[in-house]
Order: structure tokens, then sequence, then C-alpha cells
């Protein structure tokens, strides 16, 4: 069943940047974004075993306490702490045993124990367990010595969860764990956010969208566009393939109508710049409310933003390593903020670095990158842009600041594993 209830649209100058900023920083960039985006889908009820990568839109409550009664923790036998002492404890056995499932019938009297296993709930008059190990038996009476603790190998009620309690917040993603916590607290259906519909669109000439197809020499395959939908897919959200589009206004305005349509946010990869085949920049200037953010970044740079009929477009650069550094510095937070997870900022670690490099103040720099075996971060041979098998060689990105920096082997680095990305 799905809510009637559906979030109110996006400001059209969301993406608006303050009068007289010229290149963003990328903390800008990302801080702007987090502050005006939101949650762009609506919410439905489905069963828990469907949940598993869905988003909770509102706080899972425990229905029943976890565990539901008192249980031993051990296989052993049961009795009232205060009836035991220190030295040597001989307690009469009751008939019968407590196992996990098949309750003892009746109360243990006091100053006598009972069989009992591993989870089962504890009797009335039962209180403790000592563990089968650490006593003797002939059936008829148990042999252990003291003292023991009150409460000893034993399981409280409610210790996990208690009933009534939340126990998952809203905006959390549904992992193959909490599918396990729910069912235990008596969950059979939530409420999760409606997965968001992410467009991918290609432009230029010079692609060929079909992998393997006939090419001329002035042709190139569209390696963006399986990429970005890969991503999305890994990100939780639904893909939509809007395929390519040529430079042509026309044939762009009818594959952005159909993102429209289709989505509830749209990526472009190419025509983001400023040049006379950017048409992309040049449709969403004329026909929307276009912001062309120049960030201080490499590789990457130009990063057009707009609302296109009330959908945000997201327009890459058209280069598959500025596409795939920009989709994960931007994309992949904004992403998660609009699917109703919120602002999701990846885990640096600090490493040494494997590498010698010296960098100018002015832009972040995001090298392509991996760890050696013993730790240490090492970049790939060239970090020209047009290099997409460095892509495929990295296991992650170094992260360099803004400012300048000396860096030798062994000065310690910032490096974000693509798995922080979702990846």
């Amino acid at each position: 069943m799905t809510d009637a209830l559906v979030p109110p649209r996006l400001k059209d100058d969301c993406f608006a940047m303050p009068q007289g900023v010229a290149w963003v920083p990328v903390d800008a960039a990302q801080a702007r974004l987090q502050e005006n985006l939101r949650s762009v889908v609506g919410h439905e009820t489905v069963a828990i075993g469907d949940t598993v990568g869905r988003i909770l839109a509102e706080p899972v409550v425990a229905l029943r306490s976890h565990p539901p009664m008192a249980n031993s923790a051990v296989d052993g036998f049961g009795f009232a702490h205060a009836a035991t002492t220190t030295g040597v404890n001989r307690l009469p056995l009751v008939g019968g045993r407590a196992a996990a499932g098949r309750p003892f019938a009746g109360a243990v009297p006091f100053g006598q124990a009972v069989r009992i296993l591993t989870g089962a709930i504890l009797p009335p008059g039962v209180d403790s367990v000592v563990l089968e190990e650490d006593t003797a038996s002939d059936e008829a009476r148990v042999v252990f010595d003291g003292p023991v603790t009150s409460g000893a190998n034993t399981r409280r009620a409610g210790e996990d969860v208690i009933a009534g309690h939340s126990f998952l917040s809203a905006g959390h993603r549904v992992r193959a764990p909490d599918l396990a916590l729910m069912t235990a607290l008596g969950l059979s259906r939530v409420q999760v956010f409606q997965s968001l519909r992410v467009g991918v669109l290609s432009t230029g000439d010079e692609l060929e969208a079909h992998p393997g197809a006939p090419v001329a020499p002035h042709q190139i395959y569209d390696a963006n566009r399986p990429m970005l939908l890969s991503m999305i897919r890994a990100w939780g959200h639904e893909p939509v393939d809007l395929g390519k589009a040529l430079d042509d206004p026309d044939t762009l305005r009818d594959r952005l109508q159909r993102g429209v349509a289709e989505a509830d946010v749209i990526i472009t990869s190419g025509g983001a710049s400023a040049g006379d085949e950017d048409h992309v920049s040049r449709l969403l200037q004329d026909e929307a409310n276009l912001v062309s953010w120049r960030i201080a970044l490499k590789p990457g740079r130009p990063l057009a933003l707009a609302m296109y009929r009330g959908v945000p477009v997201f327009g890459l650069p058209g280069n598959p390593v500025a596409a795939f550094v920009c989709a994960l510095i931007f994309a992949y937070p904004a992403l998660s903020m609009m699917s109703g997870a919120g602002w999701q900022a990846p885990q640096k670690i600090t490493v040494p670095a494997a590498f010698t490099k010296r960098k100018k103040s002015g832009r972040r720099e995001y090298l392509r990158a991996r760890l050696t075996d013993d730790g240490h971060a090492e970049t790939f041979a060239s970090e020209g842009s047009g290099r997409i098998s460095g892509l495929s060689w990295a296991q992650g990105l170094v992260e360099l600041p803004d400012s300048a920096m000396d860096i030798t082997p062994g000065t310690p680095v910032s490096y974000v594993p693509y798995s922080e990305f979702g990846l």
C-alpha cells in the first residue's frame, strides 16, 4: 500500500550559490547541497522480508521484548540464589526439566534445583543457573561449589530490547542483521521510503551506446552510462536508463522530458560546460534555471545543476574519470539525501603515502589509489583524467586538501576506499 502523502518538491532556486561566488570549494558545494536538498520520495508499507536495502521512513518500535522472558544462557541447573551458600552446595533435583520451547511445568521449591537447557524460560523459583561442567549429578541431586553469583548464567527479560522502545531510526538503510532484529521483535511490516528513481542520460555525437558494436575512428563507446547505472543500483536506488542523446537540442529535450516522467532525479554526463557543443548546459539555461558550479576540484570542475520541470538535474562532466569522481563526491551524498537516508559522508582513514607529489594550492584533488600490502597508499601511474584504466586499477581515492602540500613516501594522507561510497 502506498501512502497518499508525498513530500513537497525542491525549490527552483535550491542550487543557487551566493552572489559573487566563482570557484566553489568542495566543502562549500557539499554544504550547499546538504542545506537545500531533502527527501523527494513518498512512503510505502512493505513486508519486512522485502526491506533489505530499503530506507526506513519512521522509527521502528519493538512489539515485544527481546528476550521476551528471563531464560538460561547455558545448559546446567537452575535454583534460587538465596538457597545457596559458600563451599559445597547439595541441592535435590525436581522431576522433569526446562528446555527451550518446552517450559518446566510448575515452580521449583526453595532449596531445590531443576535441570535446565540453553534458552529455556526460568521457572518460578529460579533466578540463577550453574554451568553443567561445574557440577556433579546423580539425577537425584546436584552438587557444586559456591558461592554462585546471583543471576549467574541467565538472561534478563528485555535486556536486549524492551517492548515499546524504538530500536531503528528513520533514515536507516535496512541490512540483513536488522531483518533478524525486526523479526525477533515481532514486526511483520514497516514503513519505508519509496525507492528513489534516478535517470541516467549520456550525451554526445561521438558516443556508441551499444557495447561491442562496430565504431568509426571518431567514435568511442559510452562508458559513463553503464558505470553510473551500476553505481546507482549499488547505492540502493532504482536506475532508469534514459539512453544516449545526440548533440541536438530536440533529442536532448525529448530525453529529459522522459526523465521528468519516469525519474525523481536525472544525472547527465557530457555537455555540462560552456563550449559550442555543450548542449545540456545550453538547453537547461534556456528552459530551466541552470546553475553552473565551477568546482575547485581535480578531476571534475564543471558541475551543471538545474531544476527541469520540477526534477533536479545533475550535469556531470563527460570524461569518465571526472564523472566517476564527481558522482562519488556530490551525487552519492545528494542522492542519499533525496532518498530519505540523509547526507552520507564517507569515513576517511589516514595512511602513509607510497608516492611523491608536489600539490599546488587552490583545488581539492582526488587521486586514484589503492593500499599496498603494508597499508601504504600507492597512486595510479598517471593523473591524466582520460585514463579510465586507473579507475579499475584503484580500490579507492586519496584526498588531498585545498591547500598546497608536498608529499613524499611516509607522509600521512587521507584515503577513502570505494566501499565507503557503497561500491
